[in-house]
């Protein structure tokens, strides 16, 4: 899953590429004030979004996956010898395309003329041939930028390369990769630490929307997720705010009991491809009724959502605003709209983001009624945690219950009219 970021155009020199590909940019680089970011953006789709992301005018653009979808989809089939679709699937519905193919859907998605008016106005990152991070296995890289006191560090994961199937409970990043990240918190100091993750870090709807259906996310790897906090609390690196894409809605959720601080994840899904969109527009409220009925132990839910259910299931980009000036410094995180507009958001203080005490994974605080955005989905109870499982059940049995009644009625009425008749 590529992850690539945008520049706006300004003259630089660069510090230093280490092997696994960090960049540094010179002390004297603008600062940054403004960022967006965006995941699961359909090549073969019209793309209108990229208008509201060119008047935000961001100075840094991170793609977080999904920038182009390069598989070919076969039909649904739940019958015959290759059933792509149902319990009983012997055959994936999606399988990969070739180089040329590839090449051919990447050049279609830098043809949009949105986006190439991002391009225009920005410089991308391109990679020499020559890149050490065409030979490293993922990724992965990490980018700082801006100047002294204020800098901000992007570090972007792969959660695909190294990562072991999902009920497994195993690695995500791999151990190579587990090193350079420590290696990279631990390193040279930043006011804000971004860090991106094609899925989502905080939330975990899986716990909550099982067994009807699963999502991936971290949270599906406690050990994994664990072990991050746990590696961001004894780095004491401080500021860190983590963005996700992949599962095509936004939202923005946070975490309080992790590293001594809030850790807060901004999920923008999709630029393209939106849940909303599978559905006809009269019913487009039951995706939102779903979302509102669902338990989330994390979801920041404030004055500031569109929705009830603080989701937003079209399409959306992410945004994050940075007031240096401001004392203490102020970060925005938003969700907008295809037109532009702030559909999720929160404000962020940056004070608020550093350890004040000796909260850790291994030592969290003790959780209790007042304690918000410290419960997980699977501590969750029973009730609590099915109750749309239960729902859909319930929903599913009551409507073939009806449907068998009005078939037995039906049989019953033409039965007398059959017997009525012979009777004449």
């Amino acid at each position: 899953m590529n992850l690539l970021l945008l520049l706006p155009r300004f003259s630089l020199w660069w510090v230093s590429i280490s092997l696994l590909f960090t960049v540094t940019i010179a002390q004297d680089s603008p600062l940054i004030t403004r960022i967006s970011f965006g995941s699961c953006a359909n090549q073969s789709a019209p793309q209108p979004i990229w208008e509201a992301i060119n008047k935000f005018d961001p100075q840094l653009f991170i793609w977080m996956g999904d920038n182009i979808y390069g598989d070919i989809r076969k039909p649904i089939k739940v019958i015959g010898k290759e059933r792509t679709f149902g319990p009983w699937r012997n055959s994936p519905r999606f399988i990969p395309s070739s180089e040329e193919e590839m090449k051919l859907r990447y050049a279609k998605a830098k043809s949009n003329p949105g986006y190439s008016r991002l391009k225009r106005n920005a410089k991308v990152i391109d990679e020499p041939l020559d890149s050490p991070r065409r030979k490293q296995a993922g990724v992965y890289a990490s980018y700082t930028f801006g100047p002294t006191n204020r800098k901000v560090k992007v570090i972007v994961l792969d959660t695909r390369y190294h990562r072991d199937p999902l009920r497994s409970d195993g690695s995500i990043l791999g151990d190579t990769q587990w090193t350079w990240l420590e290696e990279e918190l631990r390193g040279q100091r930043s006011e804000i630490t971004i860090i991106g993750s094609s899925v989502q870090v905080i939330s975990n709807l899986s716990a909550t929307t099982g067994p009807l259906f699963y999502m991936e996310s971290w949270g599906r790897f406690p050990k994994e997720r664990k072990r991050l906090f746990k590696l961001i609390s004894d780095t004491k690196r401080n500021g860190v705010i983590f963005i996700s894409g992949d599962v095509h809605f936004g939202e923005i959720t946070r975490y309080d009991c992790a590293v001594g601080y809030p850790l807060y994840d901004v999920t923008s899904s999709g630029l393209v491809q939106s849940v909303e969109k599978v559905f006809p527009r009269p019913l487009r409220f039951i995706v939102r009724l779903l979302f509102w009925y669902t338990p989330s132990t994390m979801r920041v839910i404030n004055d500031n959502c569109k929705f009830k259910a603080c989701t937003y299931g079209q399409s959306n980009f992410g945004a994050i605003s940075i007031d240096w000036n401001a004392n203490p410094i102020t970060i925005r995180l938003e969700i907008r709209d295809v037109n532009g507009f702030a559909v999720l958001g929160t404000n962020v203080s940056l004070s608020e983001l550093q350890a004040r005490g000796s909260n850790s994974p291994t030592n969290p605080p003790t959780k209790g009624k007042s304690q918000r955005y410290c419960t997980l989905e699977v501590e969750l109870p029973g009730t609590k945690r099915y109750r749309l499982a239960v729902l859909i059940y319930f929903t599913i049995a009551v409507l073939a219950m009806a449907f068998v009644g009005l078939i037995i009625g039906v049989v019953l009425m033409i039965t007398a009219c059959v017997y009525k008749n012979k009777l004449d």
